[in-house]
């Protein structure tokens, strides 16, 4: 097995979460979606909204380096990189995001109410739901195509060393 690019895999890694924060945050900011994942993570460690904003934004990138250290360690393992393969993982990554990851977020999240309790006074943020459509219709296009473009640029620019 070849050995990690670590520089690269940082770089492309940073690159490609700020392009898919950047796509997220816009798809919100023109009303196709009302999810922001820095303000989901964000409030799981404060109930204050302005810096939960802050310390999402934080989370989400440490989150999109280590994830982009999975996509580094697949690429390794397949013996080569390549935008396709990137789209194929940045496709996969978006199903386990719609479908495992928001069904379990109310259960974890401690602002968040659940799909069968309503709101209280501390458990106030929507549940995502099922493909996270309680954010919007266009929710789960908005997210799948940030996620094939993540993985697009990793797997464009990440090169497998011989």
């Amino acid at each position: 097995m070849s050995r990690v690019d670590l520089g690269a895999w940082l770089v492309w890694g940073f690159a490609a979460t700020v392009v898919l924060t950047t796509i997220l945050s816009a798809a919100q900011g023109l009303r196709f979606t009302r999810m922001s994942l820095p303000f989901l993570l964000g409030t799981v460690a404060t109930r204050k909204r302005d810096r939960a904003n802050v310390v999402g934004f934080i989370v989400h990138l440490l989150n999109g380096w280590i994830v982009a250290g999975v996509y580094v360690a697949i690429f390794h393992a397949a013996g080569e990189a390549g935008w396709w393969r990137g789209a194929i993982l940045g496709t996969v990554h978006a199903a386990f995001v719609l479908t495992a990851l928001m069904k379990v977020l109310p259960g974890f999240h401690p602002r968040m109410a659940g799909e069968h309790s309503g709101p209280d006074v501390t458990r106030q943020l929507e549940p995502p739901g099922f493909l996270a459509l309680n954010y919007g219709v266009a929710t789960p296009v908005w997210v799948l195509v940030a996620h094939v473009i993540y993985g697009i640029i990793l797997g464009s620019f990440y090169r497998v060393p011989p």
